[in-house]
């Protein structure tokens, strides 16, 4: 068959996809990647298709309405800054996506664009299903991912669950009214919407591992927890020559980095960051990321991107701001980890992480100190409770298969006729 992976957002929105696709590819359909242009080489490495979406998520967080971000101290202001600046500029993906779900048999889609894609995919008479890299149904054994971590009491975590995919859809109000008219669909509200793919039982399979968030019980069927797609890593990837003799130069160091989060003092943040490690008495690899950090000095290196799975393995700890793509890695690396969250779904992961045993109490990034990060390094890397627990989960999750279920709800599509021409 052909598979569009339709994505939008981070690379960490994107990375996880091209693991599920040449799983997917290996059994023999024909998939194709669909998202912004900045991340083609992602899927070429892969052996993937590429759709290249217009907007570019990075120029987005460096405009003006982007920086408006840090201006938000709480989680409901952030999500708010960020449904209106992604509602800006969700109008303009829908050509790109109309002319990839054409090419194609059947649509995976990820939260960041499923209203838009379900309305082209009923516009076209495509199967279409959920490929969500967080849990995002409304359930009453914790409060929604994008509103922090912990539990509230079931009634309100289930409010809070419904207010936030309501603000979610509110991003694609427009985009979706005009795809709609534009594919000769008849009108239908965001509430409406919602409730026939609720109602309908609209398949949605989740890439994380039920050891990590077990599936809640208060889930309506159709809602499945798959296990972790991993990002492709090209077999044989060397590290730098550069980053390989500092690696020898010394004991393991301390991976820092937040990723495609972006901060407002990049300076500031480097100079808490490698105050930290110095004061632990730890060495530190620095990834620059969309952050802009930097390090100096002969413990500490900066580094550009590179996968994740060559790099984590070889760290003391893995310091970041707990994306879900950056805390699968790291569970994968089977390492301990310091989590910095910055914001949305980055805190629900972080106390994840902490209640796995495998990171200390997490230190958000709006309240990093130099004291604050050290006292965290310590525990993380000063005790082997952290690292035994991180390495017999990383065991325990290399035995699970994440692509096998999306591959059997693809062969059940076909057995049943819902591809397109059958």
């Amino acid at each position: 068959m052909r598979v569009a992976v339709m994505t939008a957002g981070s690379r960490g929105d994107a990375a996880p996809y091209t693991g599920l696709g040449h799983g997917l590819a290996k059994a023999g359909h024909q998939v194709t990647l669909v998202t912004h242009g900045r991340f083609a080489p992602l899927a070429d490495a892969a052996g993937l298709g590429f759709h290249a979406l217009p907007v570019d998520p990075r120029a987005e967080l460096d405009s003006v309405a982007g920086r408006g971000l840090h201006r938000s101290g709480t989680h409901a202001g952030k999500l708010l800054r960020m449904v209106a600046l992604a509602r800006s500029v969700a109008g303009d993906l829908t050509d790109g996506l109309i002319a990839a779900a054409e090419e194609s048999d059947v649509l995976l889609l990820s939260a960041a664009v499923a209203p838009l894609g379900l309305a082209i995919a009923e516009g076209l008479r495509l199967p279409s299903l959920g490929v969500y890299l967080q849990p995002h149904a409304v359930t009453g054994e914790f409060a929604p991912p994008m509103a922090g971590p912990g539990s509230w009491g079931r009634p309100v975590n289930r409010l809070a669950a419904r207010a936030v995919n309501a603000a979610v859809d509110a991003v694609f109000t427009d985009a979706v009214r005009d795809a709609r008219a534009r594919l000769g669909l008849p009108p239908t509200g965001d509430r409406g919407a919602r409730r026939a793919r609720e109602g309908g039982d609209w398949p949605v399979l989740h890439g994380f591992s039920e050891r990590v968030v077990p599936r809640p019980a208060d889930w309506r069927p159709g809602l499945r927890v798959a296990g972790y797609w991993w990002p492709y890593g090209p077999p044989g990837y060397a590290l730098p020559a550069e980053l390989t003799g500092f690696l020898a130069a010394g004991p393991a160091p301390v991976y820092v980095g937040l990723g495609s989060a972006t901060v407002a003092d990049p300076a500031r943040v480097s100079a808490i960051v490698t105050g930290a490690l110095r004061a632990a008495g730890l060495r530190g690899v620095i990834q620059s990321g969309w952050a802009g950090l930097r390090a100096d000095g002969d413990d500490m290196l900066t580094i550009g991107e590179m996968p994740h799975e060559a790099l984590f393995p070889r760290m003391a700890a893995v310091v970041h701001a707990c994306g879900a793509g950056t805390t699968a890695a790291g569970l994968r690396a089977g390492v301990p980890a310091v989590p910095v969250p910055v914001q949305f779904d980055q805190s629900f992961w972080a106390a994840r992480l902490t209640a796995l045993g495998v990171a200390p109490a997490p230190v958000p990034l709006r309240r990093l100190t130099v004291p604050a990060l050290a006292s965290a390094l310590r525990r993380a890397t000063g005790d082997e409770g952290p690292r035994i627990r991180a390495r017999s989960l990383a065991a325990l999750l290399a035995r699970e298969d994440g692509v096998r279920p999306v591959l059997e709800a693809l062969e059940a599509y076909a057995e049943d006729g819902g591809v397109r021409g059958r």
